[in-house]
């Protein structure tokens, strides 16, 4: 009587005897498509295109009554879609009209501060001695002075205006930009392709614009949706507390501050700019963020 032999299968497989199912699988790399910034930069684009043509959309003018005071919001009509405010002004055209104010405040005091703030930051990160001392103090002594004590006094030595208004919030943007490329461009001054620039005769402007500057862009950019937000939530506050562009035209602080009396009985009437503030400002932050972590080579470096 003879034992049963039982043999192991042999693995199937390349010949090499090892059992291909140890072998470790690399997964397929994939990046990760957050919703919230797909809906952050569908938002944007909804209220930028809006507020370039909001002239040609079918909406009634700003200024108008359309229906009863305070009406609520319902369909049927596109200009009540949202509501009336407390003259029965139609909620959706002033938002739509109020977001040309605070994005060209919010971009155009984003974008000269970080130019100006970048220039001083990249001559004191790069010359420093005596120039970054100077550039240095005046940047710590504008942030030493409260921000919306500075923008309250600019509202009420000059007539308020959205160049005043600009120009009070850039003032607030530029010692930011300044530190920001300061410490940039302290790393990327010190790099082996400056050094080689630098030993190659190429002047200090050259090799700021077209060695350093290159490398400071993405992080710059990327926290610049960051600093648009900020300004127009500092916009608001002004318009809120009646500092801001005078009526009738419309502003998104204006149109809270207007409607706060009320807002027991007709909440509405601040709920829907303050949502229009707070999804604007929610998408810049996560696009800034989308932005940091997709092209700012210091997180990567």
């Amino acid at each position: 009587m003879t034992s049963a032999q039982h043999t192991a299968p042999k693995a199937p497989g390349n010949g090499t005897g090892v059992d291909s199912a140890a072998e470790p699988t690399v997964p397929a790399g994939h990046r990760d498509r957050s919703i919230l910034v797909a809906i952050a930069y569908t938002w944007l684009a909804v209220i930028v295109l809006a507020a370039l043509f909001a002239d040609v959309l079918p909406l009634a003018p700003y200024d108008r009554p359309v229906a009863q005071p305070r009406q609520t919001p319902q369909f049927g009509s596109l200009d009540l879609l949202l509501g009336t405010d407390q003259l029965g002004r139609s909620l959706l055209s002033r938002c739509v009209h109020g977001a040309r104010v605070s994005l060209l405040v919010g971009a155009g005091a984003g974008l000269i501060g970080s130019v100006i703030g970048t220039v001083l930051g990249m001559s004191a990160g790069y010359l420093r001695g005596r120039t970054d001392s100077v550039i240095r103090l005046i940047a710590d002594s504008m942030l030493a002075f409260p921000p919306l004590i500075l923008l309250l006094a600019l509202a009420a030595v000059l007539t308020p205006s959205v160049p005043t208004i600009m120009i009070g919030l850039t003032l607030l943007v530029v010692p930011t930009f300044i530190r920001l490329a300061r410490a940039n461009t302290l790393s990327w001054a010190s790099r082996e392709f400056v050094t080689a620039a630098r030993n190659m005769g190429a002047s200090r402007r050259r090799i700021l614009a077209r060695e350093i500057l290159p490398n400071l862009l993405p992080s710059l950019g990327a926290y610049l949706p960051v600093v648009m937000a900020a300004l127009i939530v500092a916009e608001g506050s002004l318009s809120f507390l009646g500092m801001g562009i005078p009526p009738p035209a419309p502003r998104w602080g204006g149109m809270i501050s207007d409607g706060k009396d009320s807002i027991g009985d007709y909440p509405h009437v601040v709920f829907v700019p303050t949502a229009f503030i707070f999804l604007t400002v929610l998408a810049l932050n996560q696009a800034g963020d989308h932005l940091r972590h997709r092209f700012d080579r210091g997180l990567r470096d």
